[in-house]
């Protein structure tokens, strides 16, 4: 039943996006990096920048597989590459499994705070020592994610944190919509990694969800060659955007 009636919501979103998409499909450019992955192909990300977005448009292009970044959505369109394949969790259909059941009890002495996305000393230190830690490339700093990743201006954000007593070891940055919810990035203290804090951190989110009845979580992109990527399958059923439709993988 649940199935059903997302592939309806699906073909809804589909055939407004249409309609969205031919009002501003004029905007987006696409631009040419190195993929940000480490993989060996040149990334064109094909990307607009916008003023504040309805909470409708913003469902829509998530459920067209566009991602935020800043007041830019984009989407990938590579020409030697088709790694980057668009995940979304169902909160109410996830059944947790055993290995996910371990990063919960790992966790149990982890406070969540819900925040507004306002990034403070100790919120710029953590980033900081997460990226230099995992991806130490010239020019990315904890200063730079922020003002040009997370903050924006054209949907609602937060930051979901995580605390062993008064320490911060974790964020969440999110976007959060009326029936959707956009996990946008998460960084952590490298030296608790025992934790499995990035298994921790979506199961977290799936509750946010249930809590909020909120019925479509944004995982951002699977790559199954990326083992920082690669995780999100195992949440369990998910879904993959292939071509214009989400497929659902048990």
């Amino acid at each position: 039943m649940v199935s059903t009636m997302a592939c309806n919501y699906d073909e809804w979103c589909r055939n407004e996006f249409t309609s969205l998409h031919s009002r501003v499909g004029h905007l987006f450019i696409d631009i040419d990096i190195g993929c940000p992955y480490g993989l060996p192909y040149v990334s064109t990300f094909h990307q607009a920048t916008f003023a504040p977005l309805s909470e409708r448009a913003m469902e829509l292009f998530l459920a067209a597989g566009y991602r935020r970044n800043g007041n830019c959505l984009y989407n990938m369109a590579c020409r030697n590459c088709s790694a980057c394949i668009p995940i979304r969790l169902h909160p109410v259909e996830f059944s947790v499994n055993r290995n996910q059941k371990r990063a919960l009890t790992k966790n149990c002495d982890v406070q969540k705070v819900l925040v507004s996305l306002q990034p403070t000393r100790e919120d710029y230190a953590l980033c900081e020592k997460f990226l230099q830690s995992r991806y130490p490339r010239e020019n990315n700093t904890a200063t730079g994610y922020y003002r040009d990743f997370f903050l924006n201006t054209i949907v609602n954000s937060a930051q979901l944190q995580y605390r062993v007593g008064e320490r911060l070891i974790g964020a969440a940055i999110i976007d959060i919509g009326y029936n959707w919810l956009n996990a946008v990035y998460f960084y952590f203290d490298p030296e608790e990694g025992r934790r499995s804090l990035g298994t921790y951190n979506i199961l977290c989110l799936i509750d946010l969800c249930r809590e909020w009845e909120i019925e479509f979580l944004y995982l951002g992109y699977f790559i199954h060659s990326v083992p920082a990527m690669s995780y999100k399958g195992n949440f369990h059923p998910h879904y993959l955007l292939r071509g214009n439709k989400w497929l659902q993988h048990k």
